[in-house]
């Protein structure tokens, strides 16, 4: 039986629906990046994107005053996922970091952490003025991901203050901070530590 172009038409609507909705989500996805990083870009952070690419960066970051952090200089990696902003950014320590959520090895930080907290009303100044240092004022031992630091953290608050410190002056120096970026793999200069500096570590909503 021949069929009219009414029926084609109405056989192609489903399709059309179908194929529409994801590529307004896209649209949008890929205009909230380029505004978002801009605004990053054109703040005092300094950005480095990787090949041009708005959706792979690095952020200098230095750690929050009147804690144990501060003084210290850190790479973040940066990846914006095409979901952004309804799916969380991927972010990871470059230059090693002691702190109870934040991986030592990778410098993945805890995946519950910015779960419970991203949104997408928030754009990626609230990851550097507000996320990343309320996460090293305030410390969460109960969801570790450094086991060493959250026990140290719950048991001898002083001392786990001084090992913050002590990495903070071996591996989060502007130098190390920027070898690190580089992706050199070289060692942190101090005889006493022969562990290679950490590979980009991430997190995403993907278990």
């Amino acid at each position: 039986m021949s069929r009219s172009c009414a029926d084609d038409v109405l056989l192609a609507i489903p399709l059309v629906v179908c194929v529409s909705a994801p590529s307004r989500i896209y649209a949008n996805s890929k205009r909230r990046i380029e505004t978002d990083v801009m605004k990053l870009l054109m703040s005092d952070y300094e950005v480095n994107l990787v090949n041009d690419n708005m959706q792979e960066f690095y952020v200098r970051f230095f750690g929050p005053s009147e804690t144990p952090f501060e003084g210290g200089v850190w790479k973040i990696h940066v990846e914006l996922p095409d979901q952004y902003p309804y799916k969380s950014p991927s972010i990871g320590f470059m230059n090693k970091i002691f702190h109870p959520n934040i991986d030592e090895l990778s410098g993945s930080v805890c995946l519950d952490v910015i779960n419970q907290t991203w949104s997408p009303m928030f754009d990626m100044m609230n990851i550097f003025e507000v996320f990343l240092p309320q996460l090293l004022r305030y410390p969460n031992p109960n969801d570790p991901l450094n086991g060493e630091a959250a026990a140290l953290l719950m048991r001898h608050p002083q001392d786990y203050d001084g090992k913050v410190k002590d990495y903070v002056r071996r591996f989060a120096t502007k130098e190390a901070a920027e070898a690190a970026a580089g992706g050199s793999g070289n060692k942190a200069d101090d005889e006493d530590e022969d562990e290679e500096m950490s590979d980009v570590g991430s997190i995403s909503d993907d278990e």
